[in-house]
């Protein structure tokens, strides 16, 4: 098996590659298949290794992703033009170079500014008139610059802002067909002007009509790609009676969210996604009842102290676990800079209002203390 994080993509027995350098990279894991007797399989965890994993897939003989496939799976402006392309439903949009001078005109408001290629929200930002739109530009521009690939520093998307409520659907494609394991609600209000994730509740409660609309788009979207194995987490709008696609990523969902998952046959995300990759099939039926997470806000900046109140949290009727990801000391950077959560709390119950409100009310136990952060300047 192959895996990865942000930084580096680590192999069976220890390998450790640069993922800047792809081209050395795959040589290098070519090289230990040789000496290892091969690799089972090869699984992307996150955006960073998708199209890495792609091309060892297709140089190993594996299961695996094309890595173009994976390459629109991670690049917004790029997939956008092959959504729109194949007629996928998606919000009206331009891709700005910023290499050249800008033209702001004609874009129709609200709008959402975009980076290119970050995950998680970071740098997404909505924009209500040519003001705001303009320091939309600037801070999300700011954002992008620290992007390794030019293309991915010069680049950003504005699209139309599409209301209505936002759903997650988690599946897993086989033989280029997408079997759904689960269809999140996010049933707090995502309207901007950042977009920071907080409750993830399944099933959803958006009825079965609109949920097979949902579950079509992202069909659609994963053929408009050409994803043919292994994870994807999509985002999708519901408005209007319409499924209005906002990313499909070739991927798990972030963090630790997967820990929410739990299927019939006692199997997590991970297990699921592994046999996957190695050709073999494991019961994919969730467990009964309704499960959920709240991905904990970062309230302001500062240096992270202490949360108190866990054991408190852990009280709560259908609360499972509290999980603060951030430890003390801690820089924190809200969105949309910042790019981390301070932490997950799962709860679990026969429906999804009773998982909902457990989540809130553990939540609502929880206390941040952040100290200010203060940056010494030498004297003039």
């Amino acid at each position: 098996m192959v895996s990865g994080g942000e930084y580096t993509l680590a192999a069976a027995g220890g390998l450790r590659v640069d993922l800047d350098d792809q081209e050395a990279a795959l040589g290098a894991i070519r090289a230990a298949a040789g000496r290892e007797g091969g690799f089972a399989a090869v699984v992307a965890p996150d955006d960073a290794t998708v199209e890495l994993a792609g091309r060892v897939a297709g140089a190993l003989g594996l299961a695996g992703n094309p890595p173009e496939a994976a390459r629109l799976s991670r690049r917004k402006d790029l997939a956008r033009d092959r959504l729109a392309a194949a007629g996928v439903g998606i919000p009206e949009y331009r891709v700005l170079d910023l290499r050249r001078p800008l033209d702001l005109s004609r874009i129709a408001f609200p709008c959402v500014v975009k980076p290119v290629a970050m995950s998680g929200s970071r740098g997404v930002i909505r924009a209500n008139d040519e003001a705001e739109l303009a320091a939309a530009v600037g801070r999300a521009r700011s954002i992008a610059s620290g992007a390794l690939d030019e293309e991915e520093r010069s680049r950003l998307l504005v699209e139309s802002f599409v209301p209505g409520v936002e759903v997650a659907v988690e599946g897993l494609v086989r033989d280029g067909r997408l079997e759904v394991l689960a269809v999140f609600d996010k049933p707090d209000p995502l309207d901007g002007p950042y977009f920071e994730e907080s409750i993830y509740v399944t099933p959803s409660r958006l009825g079965a009509v609109a949920e097979a609309r949902i579950v079509a788009c992202v069909r659609e979207a994963v053929a408009a790609f050409g994803l043919v194995s292994g994870p994807v987490h999509a985002e999708v709008r519901w408005h209007a009676g319409e499924a209005w696609l906002l990313e499909v990523a070739a991927r798990t969902i972030g963090g630790e969210c997967s820990k929410l998952l739990r299927f019939s046959a006692g199997h997590s995300l991970e297990e699921v996604v592994l046999a996957a990759a190695l050709g073999r099939r494991v019961p994919t039926g969730l467990a009964s009842g309704a499960a959920g997470v709240m991905m904990l806000p970062t309230p302001r900046p500062g240096t992270l102290r202490r949360v108190e109140g866990v054991l408190d949290a852990l009280r709560v009727p259908g609360g499972e676990d509290v999980s603060i990801a951030a430890g003390a000391g801690t820089e924190l950077l809200p969105l949309p800079e910042g790019s981390a959560y301070l932490g997950y709390v799962f709860a679990r119950g026969e429906t999804p209002e009773l998982v909902e409100g457990a989540l809130r009310e553990a939540t609502g136990r929880l206390r941040i203390v952040i100290a200010p952060m203060w940056r010494l300047s030498p004297a003039a």
